[in-house]
């Protein structure tokens, strides 16, 4: 799977409202269900983590990278913008640039 594919199908769900997909019904209901459903996939994802089901656990986070792209999306926030703050991080420690973040 081609992360950029999945996005550009996101972005196109989220103009071309479709009554089938189940990706423009998330749009239609706006920023608080997209939340909700982050939210609810990211309990399952721990629930799966701690009851060491490897399978559930791929699945549930499918689930998850796929409602974080929503939630981007309806958000109005680029991926590549998040993956370039991720990029910048790596040029120092974790636990500095961590610290960094709660003296502004």
């Amino acid at each position: 799977m081609d992360l950029n594919f999945l996005i550009e199908v996101i972005k196109n769900r989220k103009v071309n409202d479709d009554n089938k997909s189940y990706t423009s019904s998330l749009f239609r209901k706006g920023l608080q269900e997209c939340c909700k459903k982050f939210g609810e996939e990211s309990v399952e994802v721990i629930i799966a983590a701690l009851e060491k089901k490897e399978s559930n656990l791929k699945e549930e986070v499918a689930d998850l990278m796929y409602h974080l792209l929503v939630l981007l999306e309806v958000s109005d926030v680029d991926f590549d913008e998040v993956l370039q703050i991720l990029k910048n991080r790596m040029n120092q420690s974790g636990l500095d640039e961590k610290s960094s973040r709660f003296k502004k």
